[in-house]
């Protein structure tokens, strides 16, 4: 890459820029890793009381990004996700509110236990140092993604779509308020304010500056920062998710789920893309479901199988199996029973969500145990896959990594463990 890289609107040295970015979030993140709860905490609180005390300004802001939205030709979907209404403002600093209710993982101290030598051997919980976090569309994210890695000691360098430039730059000048008014460092959370796509190369290139880097985004952007980054990565690349109907599933259960999994929302990575359903009770699910389906416009697309039993369905071709829609479509697989359903899952899957239905508990355990998915559930919908619903509070992401974190990462998968060794004076014999 080159070292003379300029942004075409304002002459920017591009690799300048961003080294000067890591720089300061360098320097930011040991004072964040000294900070005490409360500081984080009030810091918070600020931002919060700074976007809501900004609504007009950030909706102006947010108004000239979805104007050029249209004139560039960005979808609808695409423009949804850009607005930042009311509502979406509000959400946010109530967002960074909770986050700050949250307990504080940093410098939690476990296992900490007396080996025969006297000394006292733990694990404490510290920051990973500086984030990186790479998004498209949604502005929003600038505040979630800004609190999460703040409360949890972490500086972040934040690198949002060009389509939301603006809305962007607004968001993070509440942020600055809010780490100012806490007495921390300015630097402590940045976005990057150039339109320029070489920053994102020298963003994901900086191993000095940043620990790890979390994309979020369409699978090309997820597969760019992958294959090119020299800095570790928190990922996924689909949702690929299942729901399996088992013999011995209640019926009435087994539509409601299915039908919640796929229509609660379409564009969300735990929806559910394919449905497996066992021969013994397809005759009997399938006809319910694909009325239900009917009327809230899913495109239905089966085997042979459930085409018999579901004639309005298209054909599934192989592509459908590993297709993630994000949109009204289903496939939909009659298979024999758990055995066929699960040697589908760890074909076509994508390690994401998984759940079965079914009232046999030897099923169950064999489903959660050999179902090798980041959230594996039993009668429930794959859209609790969720930091919030799991508890979490709020999540940076959902990693279909085994390494280092695994499902909805919160506070504690934006820190790692440090050993810590207690003694009075030991020795080594």
């Amino acid at each position: 890459m080159s070292a003379t890289v300029r942004d075409s609107d304002n002459g920017l040295d591009v690799k300048d820029y961003m080294t000067t970015l890591g720089r300061r979030a360098r320097e930011a993140a040991r004072v964040l890793a000294a900070s005490d709860t409360g500081t984080r905490n009030r810091a918070l609180e600020a931002m919060a009381a700074a976007i809501e005390a900004e609504v007009d300004a950030l909706r102006a802001e947010n108004a000239l990004d979805m104007q050029a939205g249209r004139e560039g030709g960005l979808d609808a979907a695409l423009l949804d996700r850009l607005e930042l209404t009311p509502e979406r403002i509000a959400g946010m600093a109530e967002g960074l509110r909770q986050i700050a209710a949250l307990p504080d993982p940093v410098g939690q101290v476990s296992e900490l236990a007396y080996r025969p030598s006297g000394i006292q051997v733990g694990r404490m919980r510290v920051p990973l140092g500086v984030i990186g976090i790479i998004y498209e569309s949604r502005p929003n994210v600038t505040a979630d993604a800004a609190g999460l890695c703040l409360k949890s000691g972490n500086a972040a360098i934040l690198r949002g779509g060009s389509e939301a430039l603006r809305s962007n730059r607004a968001i993070a000048r509440c942020i600055v308020t809010g780490l100012e008014t806490a007495g921390l460092p300015a630097g402590a959370v940045q976005v990057v304010e150039t339109a320029d796509r070489e920053a994102v190369g020298h963003l994901i290139t900086m191993p000095e500056y940043v620990d790890v880097l979390v994309p979020r985004g369409g699978r090309g952007l997820i597969e760019r920062i992958s294959n090119e980054a020299r800095v570790p990565v928190i990922k996924h690349l689909d949702g690929v998710c299942h729901v399996y109907i088992d013999a011995d599933a209640d019926e009435d259960m087994a539509v409601a789920v299915a039908f919640n999994a796929k229509t609660q929302r379409y564009g969300t990575c735990n929806t559910t893309e394919t449905l497996l359903v066992a021969e013994a009770i397809a005759g009997r699910v399938l006809p319910r479901l694909g009325e239900c389906y009917g009327e809230a416009g899913v495109e239905l697309r089966g085997c042979e199988r459930t085409r018999e039993l579901l004639p309005q369905a298209g054909v599934a071709t192989d592509a459908d199996w590993d297709a993630e829609y994000l949109a009204p479509i289903l496939a939909i697989r009659v298979v024999a029973g758990i055995d066929e359903a699960m040697a589908h899952i760890d074909r076509h899957g994508s390690g994401h969500t998984d759940a079965i239905i079914t009232r046999d508990y030897g099923r169950a355990r064999r489903f959660v145990r050999e179902v090798d998915s980041s959230s594996v559930m039993v009668n429930a919908s794959t859209r609790f896959a969720d930091g919030f619903e799991y508890g979490l509070g709020a999540e940076i992401g959902i990693s279909t990594d085994k390494l280092h974190a695994r499902g909805p990462v919160g506070l504690e998968g934006l820190t790692t463990c440090k050993w810590v060794v207690y003694g009075e004076g030991h020795v080594r014999q």
